[in-house]
């Protein structure tokens, strides 16, 4: 069976992963990533351009579906050995999630929608990934 997730990573991280064909999720934590199923489609939310950004972004920077192997670990360096999975990343443009938030199974008529974006990392509905791969395809 498969499933949708929404990632959170600042939109300068996500097109680092998207040009070498990899996504990271909660600072590089592998379990995270072995919930996600080759298959499964990901769309990466960005709340800032850069981490630490104060000025919002707030729009969905990349979309994919996860390829068929199982998360693996980097060395990046200074003791930073995150892990990551493969992902066959769309042509696809960066839209703003204001205008479809009314649309959002998991945001309408929710004031608090940006909550579950504090997790790095969930699953959203059939109905929900259509809406916004329809808005960025």
């Amino acid at each position: 069976m498969k499933h949708n997730w929404i990632a959170v990573a600042s939109a300068d991280h996500v097109r680092i992963g998207k040009s070498a064909g990899f996504m990271q999720v909660c600072h590089g934590k592998a379990a995270p990533l072995r919930r996600i199923r080759p298959g499964d489609t990901v769309v990466y939310y960005s709340p800032t351009e850069r981490l630490g950004d104060k000025v919002k972004r707030q729009a969905f920077t990349a979309i994919g579906v996860v390829k068929p192997a199982a998360p693996y670990q980097v060395d990046m360096g200074a003791g930073f050995q995150p892990f990551r999975r493969d992902v066959c990343w769309f042509d696809a443009r960066e839209v703003s999630i204001l205008p479809l938030l009314d649309q959002l199974e998991f945001s309408a008529g929710n004031k608090n929608w940006g909550y579950r974006f504090r997790f790095g990392l969930f699953q959203v509905s059939d109905h929900d990934m259509q809406m916004i791969s329809s808005a960025m395809i």
